[in-house]
């Protein structure tokens, strides 16, 4: 049975209001009937667009003539990406050496809306490992990515993340191990912001071990994180402490210098 071809399944308002946004490519100001000939659309839909990517910041509408023109959101948007593309492509390398040197998988992750977001990794040459998570979701509390991302972010982010996830309840337990006490969860996060790295101990998967350290830009903002996971029965504690966690917090303070970050010592 031959599947639906993906544009079957496209909502016609999104497409619009996609439309929309493009045709402000090269123009600083559009109006309301300019834009309904462009789309051949109705100056009412095209009004309820405009509202809509307007309240969620997409599109401002000119005070001095009520046209409109594109909204800092996409700005913020477009530099997401670019710093994403710029990070990726620096990590590259620094992922392949970790998983080459300590024959383990190795990961680069990002927040995203509560999460950990898996922007790039590198297998090893091993039979046994932990497998690539390319694009995958995991939750902050129980990864070494993800507490690594909240311990070093700024104090507004931990306490809206303990404000909305944290409360009695809202961690949720992955495994046996998982912290999902809020008190404990708080010493955690402080420990990792002293310690300069995180530690995933069976917290997200059974069998899974995980190392991760803070990459910082040049602001001295946390933008992302890197990792080194394996299974339990080869990384034990000391291996995990006295090989894994040093070459990962190296690779990190690297990944950070390049990207113009100088809070390390010299």
């Amino acid at each position: 049975m031959s599947k639906k071809p993906k544009s079957d399944y496209a909502i016609q308002t999104v497409s619009n209001a996609l439309r929309l946004l493009e045709m402000f490519e090269g123009e600083e100001r559009l109006g309301v009937t300019e834009l309904a000939r462009r789309l051949d659309l109705h100056k009412n839909n095209v009004f309820r667009l405009l509202a809509t990517l307007e309240q969620a910041g997409y599109i401002e509408q000119c005070a001095e003539d009520d046209q409109y023109r594109l909204g800092v959101r996409c700005l913020e948007l477009g530099a997401s990406y670019s710093d994403s593309r710029s990070l990726l492509c620096r990590a590259r390398p620094l992922l392949a050496r970790l998983a080459a040197e300590l024959r383990e998988t190795a990961h680069l992750g990002i927040e995203r809306d509560d999460h950990v977001v898996h922007l790039g990794g590198e297998l090893p040459d091993q039979l046994l490992l932990t497998g690539l998570r390319l694009g995958s979701r995991l939750p902050l509390h129980c990864t070494a990515l993800g507490k690594v991302l909240l311990a070093f972010a700024p104090d507004g982010r931990k306490e809206a993340f303990e404000r909305e996830r944290a409360a009695a309840g809202g961690l949720e337990a992955r495994t046996p191990r998982t912290l999902v006490d809020r008190d404990k969860f708080r010493d955690e996060l402080q420990a990792v912001a002293s310690l300069g790295f995180a530690l995933d101990l069976q917290e997200c998967e059974l069998g899974l071990v995980c190392a991760a350290a803070p990459v910082f830009d040049a602001s001295g903002a946390v933008v992302a994180a890197l990792s080194v996971s394996g299974p339990v029965v080869r990384l034990g504690d000391d291996d995990l402490h006295r090989r894994i966690v040093p070459a990962v917090r190296a690779a990190a303070e690297e990944l950070s210098r390049q990207l113009g970050f100088r809070g390390f010592g010299a």
